[in-house]
């Protein structure tokens, strides 16, 4: 069974705070709760209300927000509640007893989620899409595999396509703003999905650069790289995939100490990736592997 990994993300409302999931919480739909006595569906929030300063729980597929009263901040509590989700959904507890699903159709729910790349949307989605993190340039190397994502490149304004476990980044043009076509695209995704066709005809090989391959959890990784990778998919990939994109490791050079990453979906020409490569992800290798790691830098650009 999967491990699930929650990771913080803020809002814009500073009493509000985001508990993002690696996997999918809930089958379809999202709930909100005031107080404990609403919440008698959801053990989870139930179990949250318990602490004095949660004033709301809200749960998607994809995350669970909590609304705080004011007095605590988030920094002070942020992790403790972090800590208590993870370990209770990964202890197997009922998140939400949902009813009346049906068991004819199955109800797709998408969320847009805005990005810190302007040029990416990030459609969070509350079934499974795929095993592998796939990424496409153009309708070319969708035609070969995904279906969704040809469709998807029906629309002109579409640049390139990501599609992880449970959620689709999308990087545009700039000949449109995202609040004009995000809700059309919302609509066409749930819709594509919800009456059966298929997301891929069969898994490609994650293509990165000149053909390069990707490594993957299935090669045998030793050594230092061994670690490094550990620590890219325990540490960092949940966090990049919150907001919508990727880290992929690529190699190690044991010579120069430099660890080489691909990154893909809304990572991919971010304008903050270089500042997340240098002081998210290189500091946090330095600090875990001390004297193994001089520098972390993308292939992709």
């Amino acid at each position: 069974m999967q491990k699930i990994i929650i990771t913080i993300q803020n809002s814009s409302n500073k009493t509000i705070i985001k508990f993002n999931s690696n996997s999918i919480l809930i089958n379809a739909g999202s709930y909100e709760y005031a107080n404990i006595d609403e919440a008698k569906k959801s053990p989870l929030a139930q179990q949250l209300f318990y602490l004095p300063f949660v004033k709301k729980v809200f749960i998607t597929p994809n995350f669970i927000a909590i609304q705080r009263y004011d007095i605590v901040d988030w920094s002070d509590v942020q992790q403790e509640v972090r800590e208590q989700i993870e370990n209770y959904i990964n202890e197997g507890n009922v998140v939400v007893n949902e009813e009346n699903v049906s068991s004819k159709k199955e109800a797709f729910e998408v969320y847009a989620e805005v990005t810190p790349n302007p040029s990416v949307m990030k459609f969070g989605i509350n079934k499974p899409l795929t095993e592998i993190d796939v990424e496409y340039k153009n309708i070319d190397e969708a035609s070969k595999s995904s279906p969704l994502a040809k469709a998807i490149f029906s629309f002109p304004f579409v640049k390139e396509i990501f599609i992880s476990n449970n959620y689709i980044s999308i990087t545009k043009y700039n000949m449109v703003e995202w609040k004009e076509i995000f809700a059309e695209m919302r609509s066409f995704i749930r819709e594509y999905l919800a009456i059966g066709k298929p997301v891929f005809n069969e898994l490609p090989l994650q293509q990165i650069t000149s053909n390069e391959k990707a490594v993957i959890p299935a090669v045998k990784l030793e050594g230092i790289s061994a670690q490094i990778f550990d620590i890219l998919e325990e540490h960092i990939k949940p966090a990049v995939a919150s907001d919508g994109g990727n880290i992929a490791f690529r190699s190690y050079d044991e010579t120069n100490k430099v660890v080489s990453v691909v990154l893909q979906g809304a990572c991919s020409g971010c304008p903050s990736s270089t500042a997340t490569l240098k002081n998210g992800i290189e500091n946090l290798l330095k600090e875990m592997l001390p004297n193994q790691i001089n520098g972390v830098v993308a292939i992709n650009g």
